[in-house]
């Protein structure tokens, strides 16, 4: 599996540059966020166990639209 560069936070300073990414995997459509480790005790709480192989990450907005970007690009392809 690869992953392609879709776009990074536009307010990321070096070092904390929350990004998005898409893969090529065959199975299904994947994405890979790259973002602040949730560690909050009350965000924690409100979604409750994480396996864990899972973790949570938190991103901007601003990093979302670059999946909206894409999809709407995939949909004018076809």
């Amino acid at each position: 599996m690869r992953a392609r560069f879709l776009g990074k936070d536009p307010q990321s300073q070096v070092d904390n540059s929350p990004t998005l990414f898409a893969t090529d995997r065959a199975d299904r459509v994947t994405y890979i966020a790259q973002g602040w480790k949730v560690t909050d005790p009350q965000v924690l709480a409100d979604v409750g166990p994480v396996p864990d192989h899972e973790t949570l990450v938190e991103i901007p907005e601003d990093v979302l639209k670059f999946y909206a970007r894409r999809y709407l690009e995939q949909e004018e392809e076809h």
